[in-house]
């Protein structure tokens, strides 16, 4: 399978998903017995988030990897779309978007009061754009996100959680709204810090069961910056490589690492630029999304003409579908909960191959990024399960 090849919308629950890591490790903590993934039992587990790490392009650039292609044990589905904030709400709680309702990296939230004129960008927890205003008091991350965490569950079950992730993302929109409210919360802005967290928790041994989290996102940010499989992308591999390498060698007996990506990545393709032609907001009141998968609102009443509209505008570059068809065919998972439904654009346009729809107005800097995810490739939806028991 190339890296651009798509994987359809009915093949994505045929194997295991993002979401059921969460399942499998509170299975190996001693919480429950369900257990779609193997993850050893044990009194601790590591579960660390390697953002932008996709199966594709590690299966590509392994020489750069080898502790990651090692340890390799099987291949998830990020689920769709393939971005940061619906995957690591999906890890957080154990759900697909369509349950969990973080249906993108902005979206509108038009099941809450005042929607309409706003919407989510819910990795930043802003309005509109990256760079708005403050979203939290019009959005309550526990209003749009209000399924309970695996984390404040295993915390209540009596487990010890430790969520190891950069000083910015503490008490942010998306961290409460993916992970719950972790009591324990280690400043890990560095991959350095990050290993020097896990050094001193793993050398504690067993204190009973204890799921720790970690996120690194230097792979993504370079991915973002330079593009993915770049000199400098590389650089940021062989430096996660490195970190896992060191992990496994602090695991005690009875500890097990776990690490993920929460989607792949594609080198920017042709920019089809939806700001500068009067003709993709006709009729519309809203763009969401991103420039791989994006939500488009309709006026009252115009959702078949706008549907129309971008299918002929888009032709042969993009999938474009109805808002009823992307429920009826299960894009967001297979459960669709009846608030997340509404929060899906009256036409979803996703790009074939390595089409972007940008905005070069409203997302300068999102525009001009040499890497992209979001949409349906391989390369995109696919993610490597790393796994090694001490």
């Amino acid at each position: 399978m190339g890296p651009l090849d798509e994987l359809p919308p009915d093949t994505w629950n045929d194997g295991p998903t993002l979401a059921d890591l969460t399942t499998s490790v509170s299975t190996a903590l001693g919480f429950g017995d369900l257990a779609p993934l193997t993850v050893p039992a044990g009194h601790t587990v590591v579960v660390l988030l390697i953002d932008g790490l996709g199966e594709v392009l590690l299966q590509e650039h392994s020489v750069f990897a080898p502790t990651l292609s090692r340890h390799r044990t099987t291949t998830l589905r990020a689920g769709f779309p393939s971005t940061t904030a619906t995957s690591l709400t999906s890890l957080g709680t154990g759900l697909c978007a369509g349950e969990h309702g973080i249906i993108g990296y902005s979206f509108a939230p038009r099941d809450l009061e005042s929607a309409a004129r706003h919407t989510l960008n819910a990795l930043r927890w802003t309005l509109d754009t990256a760079d708005g205003p403050d979203a939290s008091r019009l959005f309550p991350p526990a209003v749009v996100q209000p399924m309970p965490s695996a984390f404040d569950e295993l915390a209540q079950g009596g487990a010890d959680v430790v969520a190891v992730l950069p000083g910015a993302f503490r008490g942010s929109g998306l961290t409460r709204a993916a992970y719950g409210s972790p009591a324990d919360y280690r400043d890990g802005s560095s991959p350095e810090a990050v290993l020097g967290h896990l050094r001193d928790l793993l050398a504690e041994g067993d204190r009973g069961p204890r799921l720790i989290y970690a996120y690194v996102p230097e792979l993504d940010a370079a991915g973002h910056k330079w593009g993915p499989g770049t000199p400098e992308w590389r650089e940021r591999l062989r430096l996660v490589d490195s970190l896992v390498r060191e992990v496994i060698a602090l695991l005690p007996a009875g500890a097990t690492l776990v690490a993920t990506g929460d989607h792949g990545m594609i080198s920017a393709g042709r920019r089809i630029d939806l700001d500068t032609d009067t003709e993709f907001t006709e009729g519309t009141v809203a763009l969401g999304g991103e420039a791989r998968v994006r939500h488009v609102y309709a006026e009252p009443g115009a959702a078949r003409d706008v549907l129309a509209a971008w299918a002929a505008l888009l032709d042969g570059d993009a999938h474009i579908a109805s808002r009823e068809q992307v429920i009826d065919e299960g894009w967001f998972g297979p459960a669709m909960a009846t608030h997340v439904a509404d929060r899906i654009g009256d036409v979803v346009a996703v790009g074939r191959r390595d089409v972007l729809l940008t905005r070069s107005l409203a997302e300068p800097i999102e525009t001009r990024m040499p890497g992209h995810h979001g949409g349906w490739t391989a390369a995109e939806l696919l993610v490597p399960l790393i796994v090694a028991a001490g």
